[in-house]
């Protein structure tokens, strides 16, 4: 079993909710990020998302883009990344660490290269936005064999066959993108998040985490009434874009605000609809 899969596990066995951050790797600098995991983990995180910097996140709105940009520009590497969740693990070898970026830094690397990599340095999932399940069944086999979870994307114009799909590929959870654009936007229609859950629980019984949008606790709560999890990106990522040379202002701010949202959640209880 995954850490991943222990995880919801345990949230599922003590009635919460899952609280995911997510950051860019190296952004606004490089000695932040392992320091910020911690603080995300004492905060309340159960599963930290960590964003691979890459030149064009196409799925990624105006927010992220320029944490990439900012990342890359003191050269924030797939091996740097790699080397982050390594230090993070000498001291939490509990918290699960999802990777999330593009396809092009894996495939340089080389698929199998990367796997043993990723399992060296306690990588417990992997969501490339970019290779699709039906291209991905020989590169998801070896992260099988390390006990590391392929995540995929799902989204309001899924279709039944494609839900399919994801389900026989996907490991750990789904992650069910709230709306109709690119991380960061404004608008979430409930509504259609519930029924949409409620159709994609009916192809897997993997739990189901939700993201984009999500940039308050009360976001977070509503959407706790039939999630798994709640994904928070862009919320978190915008504190960065003032960085001023003060690590400890930054995690603070971070830290704070994953506080707000936990004891939001924590303070409601919610049977999953479905």
């Amino acid at each position: 079993m995954s850490r991943i899969e222990r995880c919801f596990e345990a949230l599922r066995e003590n009635g919460k909710k899952g609280l995911i951050p997510f950051v860019t790797a190296g952004d606004p600098v490089s000695d932040i990020t392992v320091p910020l995991m911690h603080a995300m983990v004492e905060a309340g995180a159960d599963l930290i998302e960590l964003g691979i910097p890459f030149s064009d996140p196409m799925a990624d709105g105006p927010v992220i883009q320029k944490a990439n940009q900012r990342a890359l520009a003191h050269n924030t590497s797939l091996h740097d990344v790699l080397e982050m969740v390594k230090q993070f693990r000498q001291t939490d070898e509990m918290t699960p660490v999802l990777f999330m970026g593009y396809l092009n830094p894996v495939e340089a690397m080389g698929y199998e290269e990367f796997a043993d990599a990723a399992k060296l340095s306690g990588v417990d999932g992997l969501l490339l936005v970019d290779l699709p399940p039906e291209e991905a069944s020989e590169f998801n086999e070896l992260l099988y064999q390390r006990d590391i979870d392929p995540v995929y994307l799902l989204a309001p114009t899924s279709t039944p066959q494609r839900m399919e799909i994801v389900s026989l590929e996907a490991r750990g959870f789904v992650y069910y993108v709230s709306i109709r654009g690119v991380t960061g936007s404004a608008a979430l229609d409930y509504g259609e998040i519930k029924a949409s859950i409620s159709e994609i629980r009916q192809h897997t019984n993997l739990p189901v985490g939700v993201g984009f949008g999500i940039n308050s606790p009360e976001r977070a709560v509503k959407i706790g009434e039939f999630a798994d999890a709640v994904v928070i990106g862009s919320a978190i990522v915008k504190m960065m874009e003032g960085f001023d040379g003060d690590k400890s202002s930054v995690i603070k701010a971070v830290s704070d605000f994953l506080r707000g949202v936990r004891n939001a959640l924590d303070a409601e209880t919610h049977p999953i609809v479905g």
